[in-house]
Formats: C-alpha cells, structure tokens, sequence
C-alpha cells in the first residue's frame, strides 16, 4: 500500500509540473516556434512558416494607401487578396498593372505591404527570410525594417535596415543598406552593400542580418557581403539601432530609384516568402 502509494503521488507531483512547464512555456513563447529551426548560436522566438491557407493576422497587417512611400512610388498598396495571399506553402505579394481606385484617389497598379508591427518587434538578433524575387523594370522588391516607436524621430532619425532590395533596371543585384539621419541617401552618405545573385528570380534564397549591439552583417545564403558597425559614440544620428525594430515585406512599382515600368514590363509580378524567422542569440 505504501509503495503504490508513493507511486501514485509520484505520478501526480510530475503531471503537475509537466503541465506547468508547458504553461510557462506558452507564457515565455507565445507563437510557440518550432525547435527543430533552431540554428547554432541562436534560439528561434518569432516565424512564419505559411503553412496554413489565410495569411496569420495575429502576425502581419496590411498597410492600404497610395502616398507613394515617400519615394514617388506608383502603386496602391491593398489588403486585397489579388495583391496578397498565401498558397502552397508560401506568402505571394503580387503586383497588377490595372486602373485601381480608393478614398478619392487612384492609381494604375496595385501591390501589398505587410509589415509585422506590434505583432513581432525585436532589438537585435538574426533575422532570415527565404524569398525568390521579381525582376522587371519600375519594380522595387524588399524586405526591411522599420523603428516601431520612431523614439529619435521621423525618417531617418530612428533608422532603417533594409535586408534586400532589389531594382529591375540591375537584374540580380541586391543591395543591402542602412538609412540613419547622418547616413542616408537623401544627402548621398549612405551605408550599404552589394551582391550578384543570378538565379534571385528563379530560386529561393535566404536574406538575413545578423544585429547585434556591436553591428548589423548583411548575408545571402551563407554569404556575408556587407558589415555596418557601431561607431560607440552614443549618438543616435550615427547608430539608432538600439530601440525596435519590425519587419516589412512589400513590391513596390514605379519611385525615385527603379523608375516606372517600360513596356517591356511584363504583369502581374510575384514576390514569393517561402518562411520568415527571427532567432535571439543565446
């Protein structure tokens, strides 16, 4: 009687802590990633793999206006289903060339912009996207990211971290770039890197940066290509990449770097998001 029970209690002690272990770890971990996509040096905390049939709202939000991005840019960004859904496995941002018009205003091509805000904001770590991107020219593809609290001020004051951009005039070529008010391209002094990937349009690869305290490396794949390093003066017009930051993913047509579209331009054009994942470092 004794010994069963001993076991009994025993048993009950251990499902007690089972089930507080599991609350706890929802409670630390509320996405509840996947262990298994952890990578060395690295703890996994925020994904999105697009396995389910309806973009996760609790994770992405649509940004719907025409103002252009503040680059003369030309489309409508939409929260419509034609410019973003999720098939197969993957996110598509879809651009159209079509007359589109809302709120008094109106526009020849549509296109999304999501961007995790309040849903995924982080201060440093590893940030990786797989995505096979559109050429053409007028299109602007990109994956970046923003200040989520703007504590240092408007653009550019709190900074920008652009992961991959990509410009149809200049097929293949990424560009990987930071914006800061002293480093920025409206005064000619900004920051940034480039690489050739010939098959960007044809394959999946993996953006990425690795944010620290110390700098931000730029990767392709396993590729580092680009470096930005904290100067440790403690000013926020050389380095304001210690607050948060959000993720945004969109195809832009048309601004001030690619240019409009050509009638060589062939539509719609499709950026593919195969998964996005943010890792902390250990």
């Amino acid at each position: 009687m004794k010994k069963l029970s001993y076991n009994i209690f025993y048993i009950f002690i251990n499902t007690i802590l089972m089930v507080s272990l599991v609350m706890c770890s929802d409670e630390d971990n509320p996405t509840n990633p996947d262990d298994s996509l952890n990578i060395e040096g690295y703890t996994l905390v925020w994904n999105d793999e697009f396995e389910s049939s309806e973009l996760d709202k609790s994770k992405w939000e649509h940004e719907v206006n025409a103002d252009g991005g503040g680059n003369n840019e030309l489309q409508y960004y939409t929260n419509r289903t034609k410019n973003s859904y999720v098939e197969n496995g993957s996110l598509k941002i879809v651009a159209h060339q079509e007359e589109y018009t809302s709120e008094g205003k109106t526009r020849y091509y549509t296109s999304a912009r999501l961007r995790t805000i309040y849903r995924g904001d982080w201060t440093f770590g590893r940030i990786e996207v797989k995505a096979k991107i559109p050429y053409g020219q007028g299109l602007w593809p990109a994956i970046w990211m923003l200040p989520t609290n703007w504590e240092y001020g408007g653009w550019p004051k709190s900074g920008e971290i652009d992961i991959m951009e990509h410009v149809g005039f200049d097929p293949g070529r990424i560009h990987g770039s930071i914006h800061t008010e002293a480093y920025n391209h409206k005064i000619g002094t900004q920051k940034s890197g480039q690489i050739l990937i010939a098959t960007a349009n044809t394959e999946y690869h993996v953006y990425a940066i690795e944010w620290s305290e110390e700098k931000i490396d730029f990767f392709v794949d396993k590729t580092k290509y680009f470096s930005f390093a904290n100067d440790k003066k403690g000013d926020y017009k050389t380095w304001p990449f210690n607050k948060e930051f959000h993720l945004l993913l969109n195809v832009a047509v048309g601004g001030d770097w690619p240019g409009p579209p050509n009638a060589e331009t062939v539509f719609p054009q499709v950026m593919q998001i195969d998964y996005v994942r943010v890792y902390k470092k250990n």
